[in-house]
C-alpha cells in the first residue's frame, strides 16, 4: 500500500531500498527555506542496522501490512525458540536474535505471545504487558527502611534482577511490566 512519505508514523513497516524496515522515531521539520520534511529513524528487520531518512510529502513510500497472529511458546533448545499456531498446531522456530535478548527471559511456558509475519516469515514478537515472577532472592528488611521510599534488589525465578520495594520477600509472586522489566505491585 503506497503512503506518502509524510505519513510514515512510528511503529509502521515500510519497504524502502529493497529491504523492510520499522520506523522508530519520527519528527516533522519546516526549515527555512525549502519545502517541509519528515525525519525518519529506521531500523532494519533482518538485521540490526540503522538509517536516518527524509522524505518530502510528495514522494511515496510502499507501506507493508504485518499479519499479527496469536502463538503459544512452547519451549527454547539450543538458541531457538518454538511456538504454535492455537488454530493449526502449526509450530515455527524463531532465532534468540528474532526474539529479542529483552524479551527472551520473560517468556513462559504455554504463553500467548502475538508474532508478526511477512508473508508467512516472522519477523518478531510481542510480549503481553505483564508477567507473573516469583522472587527468589532478596534482601531482609532493614528496620526504618520502609519509611523512606528506597527499593531493593531481588532475583526473579526467570533469574532476572529487579528493584523491588521493601515490603517483597522471598516467595512472594509479583507483577513486572515486559517494556522495562519494572516492578508493578505484588500479587494476592
Amino acid at each position: 500500500m503506497k503512503i506518502n512519505g509524510n505519513a510514515i508514523h512510528p511503529g509502521n513497516v515500510i519497504e524502502f531500498k529493497g529491504e523492510l524496515y520499522r520506523a522508530v522515531k519520527t519528527q516533522h521539520t519546516q526549515p527555512g527555506k525549502g519545502g517541509a520534511y519528515l525525519q525518519v529513524e529506521l531500523k532494519s528487520l533482518k538485521g540490526n542496522t540503522k538509517l536516518n531518512e527524509r522524505f518530502r510529502a510528495a514522494e511515496t513510500v510502499e507501506r507493508v501490512i504485518l499479519e499479527q497472529k496469536t502463538f503459544q511458546f512452547l519451549f527454547e533448545a539450543d538458541g531457538m525458540y518454538t511456538f504454535m499456531d492455537g488454530e493449526t498446531y502449526e509450530q515455527i522456530n524463531l532465532s534468540a536474535e528474532d526474539v529479542g535478548e529483552n524479551n527472551a527471559p520473560f517468556l513462559q511456558d504455554g504463553m500467548q505471545v502475538e508474532i508478526e509475519l511477512h508473508e508467512e516469515t516472522p519477523l518478531g514478537l510481542t510480549l503481553p504487558k505483564t508477567v507473573v515472577l516469583e522472587v527468589m532472592e532478596t534482601e531482609p528488611v532493614v528496620k526504618g527502611q520502609t519509611a523512606a521510599h528506597s527499593n531493593k534488589p531481588a532475583k526473579a525465578d526467570n533469574g532476572m534482577r529487579i528493584m523491588v520495594p521493601p515490603f517483597i520477600n522471598v516467595g512472594d509472586k509479583i507483577i513486572v511490566n515486559t517494556e522495562d522489566a519494572s516492578y508493578n505491585k505484588r500479587t494476592d
